[in-house]
């Protein structure tokens, strides 16, 4: 789960660059058609200034997880946004410009969209129904192999199957078909260059190469776990790649993507881009992402060095890229069991919250709570008075509707 997911094939093989939205790349390179731009005045429940074409809902869904995760409520006409984008078969797209129109052949409606606001609208209750449709149009684009590609009927990869895995733990679902054997298949063998790795998918011969994007996404695919998360019991006491010559169990494929990733950030203490014909660069999202993972893992040892690494650097980086690079740190910060208010100097949480719509106010929401639980005592008595008065054969409740979030 990198700010910059990306899913389609020509950079996914060899980018593995951190920056500010999900996996749409391959819309930039002209190989699928994006939904509608953004009008000139953004929405006022969405966070983020830049232009949303390419990653609004991806980037509202994790600024919702990041701050529930902190527990913060979020405001609600944020949450009403990003409701307010799914189309009528439960699909989410990047972002919908018009979305009281119903979505067409023109909406372009893709897995990991529609997945990381699965795992948003459980976190912040009350938006079970909208989350079922999503979850069950996820099921139905699931590919024969037991993976998912970016858009339905695209090939497997393992970082779509991987956000995919997480927003079904997430609702309390399972696929039809086993994702687990998908990714133990392109889980690199521990003698091979990149052991323990995992591919973004297998090039046109076959050929699987370590990318440390797909690797933290499929060690959380692995471990059945979503984007939000918390240090999880170590299962082995070396970190290193091991396991079977054959088939490798789930966790295996955990332990040992886990082990690349630890020992690719031993040294400089974080992952670096890998974009053909660029220098290599610092890797803000995918470091984040690898310390999720290692914490998942249960191996935060191995995880603090690049977790410093990130508190002594990633805050420019995060100001830069806006919102979703915010709840990125936040989260590697939660997975950490660490404080994102004092993030090597920086309040995580309130630069998200700055972002977008200010939050609820710990004081408005308990507010709410008591003026909802008085207004339902006040109408229990003038219920019970009118049952008695008239001689009413069954209970007036006056319970008011419980006000979605």
């Amino acid at each position: 789960m990198t700010v910059l997911r990306r899913t389609a094939g020509a950079l996914a093989a060899t980018a593995v660059i951190g920056a500010a939205m999900p996996a749409t790349t391959a819309l930039a390179a002209g190989t699928m058609s994006p939904s509608p731009s953004a009008s000139s005045v953004l929405p006022s429940g969405l966070y983020g200034g830049s232009d949303p074409k390419f990653d609004g809902v991806w980037r509202q869904s994790l600024a919702l997880l990041a701050q529930r995760a902190v527990g913060v409520t979020p405001a609600a006409k944020a949450v009403d946004w990003l409701a307010g984008q799914q189309c009528a078969n439960g699909a989410f797209a990047a972002f919908r410009a018009a979305p009281a129109a119903a979505c067409d052949a023109k909406v372009t409606v893709d897995t990991n969209s529609t997945a990381a606001a699965v795992q948003a609208l459980k976190a912040v209750g009350g938006r079970d129904a909208a989350a079922t449709r999503a979850v069950s149009w996820l099921k139905s684009v699931q590919n024969k192999d037991g993976g998912w590609g970016y858009t339905p009927g695209s090939p497997s990869d393992t970082n779509s199957t991987g956000v995919v895995v997480g927003a079904l733990a997430a609702a309390g679902a399972s696929a039809d078909r086993s994702p687990y054997d998908l990714l133990a298949k392109w889980s690199l063998p521990c003698g091979q260059d990149g052991g323990g790795a995992l591919a973004y998918q297998p090039d046109k011969q076959g050929k699987l190469a370590a990318n440390a994007d797909a690797t933290a996404a499929g060690v959380l695919g692995a471990l059945g776990k979503g984007f939000v998360t918390t240090a999880g019991k170590a299962r082995a006491k070396d970190p290193a790649c091991a396991g079977s010559g054959t088939a490798r169990t789930r966790e295996e494929v955990a332990r040992n993507g886990a082990a690349y990733l630890a020992d690719a950030m031993s040294k400089s203490g974080h992952l670096v881009s890998a974009l053909a014909g660029a220098e290599p660069q610092p890797d803000y999202g995918n470091t984040a992402d690898a310390v999720v993972a290692l914490a998942a893992q249960g191996w935060t040892g191995q995880a603090k060095k690049p977790y410093a690494w990130l508190e002594a650097h990633a805050a420019p980086w995060a100001e830069q890229s806006g919102p979703a690079a915010y709840a990125e740190l936040i989260l590697a910060a939660h997975a950490m069991g660490a404080d994102p208010r004092d993030f090597g100097g920086t309040n995580l949480v309130t630069a998200l919250n700055a972002t977008g719509p200010a939050p609820r106010a710990a004081g408005a929401v308990a507010k709410h709570a008591e003026e909802k639980k008085s207004g339902n005592s006040v109408w229990w008595i003038v219920g019970t008075g009118l049952v008695a008065g008239v001689g009413i054969g069954f209970l007036f409740s006056g319970r008011r509707k419980q006000q979605q979030l």
